[in-house]
């Protein structure tokens, strides 16, 4: 164990209090694993997969790492087969976000898993401690993807970790680096969530597009808008400004189906079309203007200038936050 473990550690089983967000499609079996043997969770992301396919794709984690990780399901969305299928298989964690997750802790309890929350204010992670969830991740606006609330992480871990104390907490948003989890430690967190820094791990399945879109960007370009709802309708998420985004803006943000360049814009390996306001990122083998996809990214993004292996950038990202701990509290 290292200096940075805290008691969120032992507990999930992991050596470094660095969690790996769901990201989304561009999250790989390889890179769950890879965070995983590298002592921080990782954490697959299962929404939108079949129950079959979750099962494979557990399956395949345990394939290459004994060490635990999570699953992800979003709650806004019907999730029961996979929630059942993810507890059959044994996952020590089960991660949720957008809805209420009092039923999801009753079974994953009764399962013997842990259930991880995402909340944007103190009030839902009140009524997420009351519904009986075990762990609190607190959500700054600050971050990529979906964004359920408009506090900033600096301010809404502390209030987080005033509120539910004794429940831990995971702090998530603008954590790109070793200052950030060493940031959000001093404030309480046990934990950093980091989706944009993976983002750019070389097992990600991020487009090249993609990925130097976020190493060029800077944090303001990372925007918070409404814009790629497609597939999950009016959910506020934060996404690199691209063609679309600016093209839909210089509009005056219209509705469907009165927004600029409505239609297929790209298509994926498997002949499926993609529109540009669809809730979908661009990953490898697609074809056409990828880059008008939803580039989903936090402002953390301007902290993120390579691309490196997912064990690498836990373990640096880890020592930086030791050191930096070390350092604080030397006389």
């Amino acid at each position: 164990m290292t200096t940075l473990t805290t008691p969120l550690c032992r507990q999930l089983g992991i050596e470094v209090p660095v969690v790996q967000a769901p990201i989304g499609s561009a999250v790989t079996t390889e890179l769950v694993a890879a965070v995983a043997e590298a002592g921080g969770l990782g954490t697959l992301a299962l929404t939108w997969v079949t129950a079959e396919e979750a099962v494979r794709r557990i399956r395949e984690v345990r394939q290459m790492t004994p060490r635990p990780f999570a699953v992800n399901l979003v709650l806004d969305f019907p999730v029961d087969e996979l929630l059942d299928a993810c507890l059959a298989e044994g996952v020590p964690a089960i991660s949720t976000f957008w809805g209420d997750p009092s039923a999801v802790a009753e079974r994953a309890h009764s399962a013997g898993a842990l259930h991880l929350h995402t909340v944007g204010s103190v009030a839902e992670a009140e009524r997420a401690v009351a519904a009986g969830v075990d762990v609190i991740v607190a959500q700054g606006c600050e971050a990529g993807g979906h964004v359920r609330g408009e506090v900033t992480t600096m301010a809404l871990v502390p209030a987080v970790v005033d509120a539910v104390h004794p429940v831990p907490v995971i702090a998530a948003g603008g954590i790109a680096d070793g200052r950030g989890l060493a940031a959000v430690l001093a404030l309480g967190a046990q934990a950093g969530w980091l989706g944009t820094r993976f983002l750019t791990a070389s097992e990600a399945a991020t487009h090249e597009v993609y990925r130097q879109a976020v190493i060029q960007a800077a944090p303001q370009d990372a925007v918070h808008t409404r814009c790629f709802d497609g597939g999950w309708p009016h959910a506020p998420h934060r996404a690199l400004r691209n063609s679309t985004l600016r093209a839909w803006e210089a509009a005056g943000r219209p509705d469907v189906p009165n927004r600029p360049g409505e239609g297929a814009v790209a298509r994926s390996a498997d002949g499926r079309d993609w529109s540009r306001y669809d809730d979908m990122v661009p990953v490898p083998g697609m074809s056409g203007d990828v880059e008008a996809l939803a580039l989903y990214a936090g402002q953390s993004a301007g902290l993120v200038h390579d691309v490196a292996p997912a064990g690498r950038i836990v373990t640096d990202i880890a020592a930086e936050a030791a050191a930096l701990t070390r350092r604080t509290r030397t006389p």
